[in-house]
């Protein structure tokens, strides 16, 4: 009575219907219950327990020769999949055995359909005149008039935005089929449109017409559950169906079985009706090459995707998945190709076109991933994938407005994108965009932080559950570096990216290396000599090239041989051939597979691996992550920790990076004396030193008469408290400015206004264009004291200003980026007075010295004076000090012992 009351209540709750239909079986009403189930399934198709009920009906009553019975058999393991994915092997084995224990006539014929009316067969003027929605309003048209016999109550869904399929008989057949010819006609590629013109072509008995249409419908969609459905009840009209069921239903199994993690049971399936699938296309081959691929069977995969191109060329996916396999292992040519192949296909396919631009834009073709990304907005002006990645290049590319304008509305489109999110408050950070409304500021920064939150509660687990592996955290780890992220978050983010390299390096499959005996370099089966390697894609133009030019050439060729590793092409600079000149080896290894390089290394026999990139632009961490060397070590290009298992040793030293610190680090500290952070001033820049050489305040429009406090890094590294702070600063001191870089120039306005509106008169705020290398190290001396940042240091600025003889005040926080230029400043042997510890302290420091000129004259002369003798600038000892290290860790590693921190003693003749 309660089920009847309620249906009064509620005619349409399908799941009340099926209640009150196992309330009829447990009565043995057996009619009323299938009367029931049939009703609770035309309200809703995917009820599990209705179908199940039905079939056992069908069972009961002696109709499993019926082609309801082997339909509803065949739902109930499609819908059971969708929602009970963890038994589908339970649905789906209890569903055949039932279908093969069954004694079945072959030919049957269709049940006569009963009559029905027209009533409620509206035609769609409006819809059908809106030529937006065109082709879905013909198919909604065509799906109201379908002739559709009995067992259509089981499989009918609801055809494109839930027009219902009305069951009658009527003399419009031709109107149906007309509607979705007329859809199709529009909308090639619509697999629901197939779908229903197949019904339509089943209900009158043109078998195959229908087959062809559901063909169709899966080549559009290719995991089409239901157009497999109904194209395995067409077979079994024409003979044979229990094998066309059992073989087309296995590669839909073969899905769910790799959904829940059963890879090896997946697997199986496909392989089951690969050797039946002779029409296109050929689904299994295709399926397993994606569960190959998930699982990181990258070479596996290939050959699956290759195996269905050879039976035809006319799908895109194939190719697509291909560009994935190519470019992940560093063929971007053939990556490339396969996108081409894709946009020949399908001339309009948005994301083609993103691909390609990606990958275009990893190779450093920037403009041309431009216009892939253009064109792919020009395509679906709705994809905010396309919007931030367009972002993205122009950020590259230093098109920074525009960058921000395609962040934005990247999140317009996609409230909920932590990715863009990230982006954006980076490029922000660049053009000090955070100064102006820091409420706005703090609120992205929050919202970043939350995302970093929600990525880090997603770790949990992550090294058990490989699918999940792909997912990165939307922070990445160098931008972590410039924002205030607690460090322990820092490092996890680290090792999420470590282990997606690990991911990556597994699809090249590289067999486990052998790597050379551990045997002291000096013993009588030694080689005589350390075997260095150093990897990188900064050889030339660069930084890292400008600090360690000489070092590649100073190491002792008695006791170390080098080898350079470029991962970039020759850039035709004097850097690049500097490098190349004094390393004993330098490979050019930019055109070389990641795998190649790795195998590369380990046939050099290197002994000590060293990373200069870490998460910097142009890295191929996954090098790594094959571990072609026993020992791997990081250094230089990247301040922080790696997070990576397969990297021992971060050189580093006791004040950047301190023992008491070391849980926010996944290697082993390695303690250099004095200052980690290395650099080639006396082998390079001596001329800055020659008095004959000084710029004038006049050459670059500065103020003669006012003191000139200055920070040179890059605009990202600024935030709300330090400007606040250094608008204090000049309030305070008297007739004096702030100089700036234009680094980038599009930060330069809203700085001015923001101080502007701190009460910082106009003209104490000082812009000039970024110099080159010589020149700016040269007019850094015309400041009076350098004020750095503590978000993220002055590292290579650092050692610039401090060569010049400029000053600075520095704040140590807890990371590695935020403590360099401290270190810098204690190798002077004058960091005492230019080291703060809060930001109090940091205000009142730059005060005191801008207002007590002859103090600060005694530093500036004091730090003159040290330049030729300090231990910062002193490289060949700085080399020195770094061999030891190196052969440190070869004894750490030929005594058997695990790597550990350690301490390198400028006095310890340990070693050759």
């Amino acid at each position: 009575m309660f089920l009847h009351t309620w249906l009064q209540l509620r005619p349409n709750f399908a799941d009340a219907w099926s209640n009150l239909a196992s309330a009829y079986m447990r009565k043995g009403r057996l009619n009323e219950a299938s009367q029931c189930c049939r009703q609770a399934l035309a309200l809703n198709p995917h009820l599990v327990d209705a179908h199940s009920n039905l079939g056992n009906l069908m069972k009961a009553q002696g109709l499993v020769q019926e082609e309801e019975f082997i339909v509803s058999m065949y739902m109930f393991v499609y819908c059971a999949s969708l929602s009970f994915p963890g038994k589908v092997t339970d649905h789906y084995n209890s569903c055949v055995e039932l279908c093969l224990n069954s004694q079945f006539d072959t030919d049957i014929k269709l049940l006569p359909t009963g009559q029905g009316s027209d009533d409620g067969i509206q035609l769609l003027p409006e819809a059908s005149t809106d030529t937006t929605n065109f082709a879905i309003a013909w198919s909604n048209l065509a799906g109201r008039v379908s002739i559709v016999v009995p067992f259509a109550l089981t499989i009918c869904v609801n055809c494109c935005h839930c027009a219902q399929l009305f069951l009658y008989c009527g003399n419009i057949e031709s109107n149906t089929v007309y509607s979705h010819h007329e859809a199709v006609k529009l909308k090639p590629k619509f697999p629901d449109a197939y779908l229903n013109l197949g019904n339509v072509y089943k209900a009158l008995r043109m078998p195959q017409e229908a087959i062809v249409c559901y063909q169709q419908a899966v080549q559009a969609r290719p995991n089409y559950a239901m157009a497999f459905g109904n194209l395995a009840s067409t077979y079994y009209e024409r003979g044979n169906w229990i094998w066309q069921f059992f073989i087309i239903s296995k590669p839909l199994l073969g899905n769910a079985l790799k959904d829940v993690g059963r890879v090896d049971e997946a697997i199986q399936c496909y392989n089951v009706a690969m050797p039946f699938t002779t029409t296109k296309p050929p689904a299994s081959t295709t399926n397993l090459g994606n569960i190959y691929m998930e699982w990181n069977m990258s070479a596996a995969a290939a050959s699956c995707y290759k195996a269905t191109l050879a039976v035809t060329t006319g799908l895109s996916a194939p190719f697509s998945n291909l560009a994935v396999i190519y470019k992940q292992q560093g063929n971007y040519s053939d990556a490339i190709s396969c996108y081409n192949e894709v946009l020949r296909i399908e001339p309009l396919a948005a994301d083609g076109l993103v691909n390609r631009g990606n990958t275009y834009k990893e190779i450093g073709r920037v403009s041309e991933a431009i216009q892939d990304y253009i064109n792919a907005i020009t395509i679906r002006p709705n994809m905010a994938e396309a919007h931030a990645n367009l972002a993205s290049a122009y950020k590259d590319s230093g098109h920074v407005e525009a960058a921000i304008k395609s962040y934005r509305q990247a999140l317009l489109l996609r409230t909920d994108f932590p990715e863009a999110t990230c982006n954006l408050l980076h490029t922000l950070q660049l053009i000090s965009a955070n100064q102006l409304d820091i409420e706005a500021f703090c609120i992205l920064v929050s919202a970043a932080g939350r995302i970093v939150i929600k990525c880090s509660m997603k770790l949990k687990g992550l090294l058990e559950d490989r699918f999940r592996w792909r997912v990165l955290p939307s922070v990445q780890p160098f931008h972590a570096i410039a924002y205030p992220i607690d460090p322990v978050l820092a490092l996890e983010i680290s090792r999420k990216y470590a282990a997606h390299c690990s991911i990556i390096a597994s699809r090249f499959a590289p067999p486990p290396f052998k790597h050379p005996a551990p045997l002291p370099v000096k013993h009588e089966r030694g080689s005589g000599r350390l075997r260095i390697g150093y990897v990188s894609s900064d050889f030339g133009n660069h930084p890292l090239s400008h600090l360690m030019g000489s070092v590649f050439g100073m190491h002792n060729r008695e006791n170390v041989e080098v080898f350079c590793y470029a991962l970039s092409p020759n850039d035709g600079t004097e850097w690049r051939q500097r490098t190349q000149f004094e390393a004993e080896h330098f490979i050019d290894v930019s055109a070389m597979t990641s795998d190649m390089i790795a195998k590369l290394i380990n046939e050099d026999k290197i002994q000590i691996l060293i990373n200069l990139n870490g998460y910097t632009k142009g890295a191929r961490n996954e090098i790594f992550a094959m571990q072609p060397a026993p020992i791997q070590v990081s250094y230089m290009g990247f301040p922080g920790t790696t997070g990576a298992t397969y990297i021992d040793y971060l050189v580093t030293d006791e004040f950047v990076s301190p023992t008491r610190f070391s849980h926010i680090y996944s290697e082993k500290l390695v303690h250099l004396p004095h200052c980690y952070f290395v650099n080639d001033y006396k082998q390079k820049n001596l001329d800055v030193l020659d008095p004959t050489c000084q710029h004038k305040r006049s050459d670059y429009g500065l103020p003669e008469d006012k003191f000139i406090f200055a920070c040179f890094n890059q605009l990202y590294k600024m935030d709300p408290e330090i400007f606040n702070t250094w608008c204090n600063i000049l309030k305070r001191v008297p007739n004096s400015a702030l100089w700036l870089l234009r680094f980038p120039a599009a930060g330069e306005m809203r700085l001015r206004a923001y101080a502007v509106a701190q009460g910082v008169q106009p003209d104490q705020i000082i812009f000039t264009d970024v110099a080159m290398k010589q020149e700016h190290i040269r007019r850094s001396a015309l400041a009076d004291l350098f004020l750095d940042t503590p978000l993220c240091n002055a590292h290579t600025t650092g050692t610039d200003i401090l060569w010049a003889g400029l000053p600075m005040v520095t704040m140590p926080l807890e990371k590695m980026a935020t403590r360099v230029a401290g270190s810098l400043c204690l190798a002077t042997g004058l960091g005492d007075e230019m080291i703060v510890s809060s930001m109090k302290e940091y205000e009142e420091r730059a005060v005191s010295l801008a207002l007590n000129r002859p103090k600060l004259q005694s530093l500036t002369d004091r730090l003159k004076a040290a330049r030729m003798t300090c231990p910062l600038f002193d490289t060949r000892r700085w080399v020195r000090n770094l061999d030891r290290a190196y052969f440190k860790m070869w004894s750490i590693h030929c005594s058997g012992q695990q790597p550990h921190h350690f301490k390198v003693a400028e006095n310890d003749f340990d070693f050759p």
